[in-house]
């Protein structure tokens, strides 16, 4: 499966538009019921009108109308060496929006990957409880 997920990320990161940073990135969303929803990060002159790969993939599930115990896992893909993680706009937004123990599956452009829990990127985060 991974194999698969890994060829489908490679394809979907041609995508990103990175023309600022050259730092494109691509996120896949596995939800529970198999379906893989796909995002890359979009970069602009200002940095805070772009979107991460990571958001834009969450989103696009959120606008399928997925909730939180649908989402299974998030894959991520780079086109450096670096095994990356969630910037913490991507942390903050995963966390409101999916489990605590949702894996984030991160590959290299060597296909090496690292495997994280959102709740050990996150230990001690801002969330719903902390609005009450």
């Amino acid at each position: 499966m991974e194999e698969k997920i890994l060829e489908k990320l490679n394809q979907v990161i041609e995508n990103a538009s990175s023309k600022y940073y050259h730092y494109p990135v691509a996120a896949m969303i596995e939800c529970q019921d198999g379906t893989l929803l796909e995002g890359v990060n979009v970069e602009t002159s200002s940095p805070q009108a772009g979107i991460c790969a990571e958001r834009n993939a969450l989103f696009q599930a959120i606008t399928k109308g997925y909730h939180q115990e649908d989402i299974k896992r998030v894959y991520l893909l780079n086109k450096t060496e670096n095994i990356i993680t969630p910037c913490f706009i991507c942390r903050q937004a995963l966390y409101d929006y999916c489990s605590p123990h949702l894996e984030i599956i991160s590959f290299n452009n060597r296909k090496e990957k690292k495997v994280y829990s959102l709740k050990e990127l996150c230990p001690n985060s801002f969330s719903e409880e902390d609005l009450k």
